[in-house]
């Protein structure tokens, strides 16, 4: 009986294991980093943007996967095959450089702010570069020795652990309900007027980041592989839909609470956000050291569980424009992961503060969210390649208005880096 069980939960994990993927790809330092900057610098104003990200985000993951559920193909090589080869080494290009300033400043958070929580058990704490070289040797540990399986597994765990202590702070230290319910309303916030901090953005800049953490272009050129190693075809079509619905509102849950956790204290206080890490020594005197506690391990979690795919991009897409299987054990993809995880180790060694760099690089990916857009929207259209299957009348008028979204938002963050470069 207890065999049973144990087959029917793996069986029931498996089931959602491409989404607990794109759940640990999407919920990283980054999406922490802008959820709570939104939620000290404005409260819960910034809510609608998240909530119309997410939305937007289960289009996305239904019209890609989709796409490959009807032709097998996908995402880089149907670029290649289909449009034309230069669309495809541009995203290549373009997610790779993204990814390799992500290396960087998830690991630099994750140090940091695993040394600012060592001090409270050990005097001085542990410093950063050493907290860096463990993290980074552990995503290679299991990626050099792991098969996909234990891969898989192992960031199902560590998803789990990270969503658990989100949605324990929330409880901790969530806002007014009220102020939730308002935050679903479209506004502009006025500039925050938080005590001064010394990488403050707009709120521009900051509705950018977000979208650009939520609406990723590399979760959907991903999205289409996972599809086709799960073996799916248009036949699961509500098994890719289910697991895409879990994934997104697994997302809008997780980063809600970790901006409600910062509404209900530093912006409750006034207070501003420079850094991730301050997060764990203003949250203590606010909310108790237990919330700081579950507070930090989900930071380092959610790092740790974006830090997998991370590393991983180049050899993916590689595989994907090539339409080869995705052999890791290759020694060409070893090393591009070991250049890219010692990637890892430049902010704790170089003493950077990453802030700056990763709100910028999401607002950035919102620029490359018009070229994903179209290309599904070409693709959906061909029908010598969806026959029956081609996009809907509905379909093409939402992907259209994520399309006019996307330009809107990148204009967004395009006004709010200058603003930000001009003081």
């Amino acid at each position: 009986m207890t065999h049973n069980l144990r087959g029917r939960i793996k069986e029931a994990i498996a089931l959602f294991l491409p989404g607990i993927f794109l759940l640990g790809f999407n919920i990283g330092t980054g999406s922490v980093t802008a959820m709570a900057k939104a939620g000290a610098s404005y409260g819960m104003s910034l809510l609608w943007t998240l909530l119309l990200s997410c939305i937007a985000t289960y289009i996305m993951i239904g019209a890609y996967g989709r796409y490959t559920l009807v032709t097998g193909e996908t995402a880089l090589h149907a670029f290649r095959k289909h449009i034309h080869p230069a669309i495809a080494i541009y995203f290549i290009i373009a997610l790779t450089i993204g990814v390799s300033g992500s290396v960087m400043g998830v690991m630099g958070v994750i140090a940091e702010i695993s040394f600012i929580w060592s001090k409270t058990f050990i005097a001085g704490g542990i410093a950063p570069i050493y907290w860096a070289i463990f993290f980074s040797a552990l995503v290679l540990f299991i990626f050099w020795n792991g098969r996909t399986q234990v891969f898989e597994r192992a960031l199902a765990i560590i998803v789990a652990i990270m969503a658990a202590c989100f949605i324990i702070n929330f409880f901790i230290s969530m806002p007014p309900a009220v102020d939730i319910a308002k935050g679903l309303l479209p506004s502009i916030p006025a500039i925050a007027e938080t005590k001064p901090s010394s990488e403050s953005q707009g709120p521009l800049l900051l509705i950018a980041s977000m979208v650009g953490t939520t609406l990723y272009s590399g979760l959907f050129i991903i999205r289409t592989t996972l599809v086709k190693e799960a073996g799916w075809t248009i036949k699961d079509i509500k098994q890719q839909n289910n697991d895409a619905m879990f994934a997104v509102v697994m997302m809008f849950i997780i980063s809600a609470a970790i901006m409600a956790a910062a509404a209900g204290t530093l912006f409750a206080e006034g207070i501003g956000l420079d850094k991730p890490s301050q997060m764990i020594s203003l949250l203590e005197p606010l909310a108790g050291s237990f919330a700081a506690s579950i507070f930090a391990v989900g930071i380092i979690s959610a790092g740790v569980s974006s830090q997998f795919p991370n590393v991983l991009m180049l050899p993916w897409l590689l595989c994907d424009y090539q339409n080869s299987p995705r052999d890791m054990t290759l020694p060409k993809y070893r090393i591009m992961v070991l250049g890219i995880s010692l990637l890892g180790l430049v902010v704790p060694l170089f003493d950077a503060r990453p802030l700056f760099v990763m709100i910028a690089s999401q607002a950035f990916n919102v620029m490359l969210l018009p070229l994903t857009v179209g290309a599904i929207i070409y693709l959906g259209n061909r029908a010598d390649l969806m026959g029956q299957y081609r996009n809907s009348r509905l379909a093409n008028l939402m992907l259209f208005a994520i399309f006019l979204f996307a330009l809107v938002i990148g204009y967004m963050g395009l006004q709010g880096l200058i603003e930000m470069i001009n003081g």
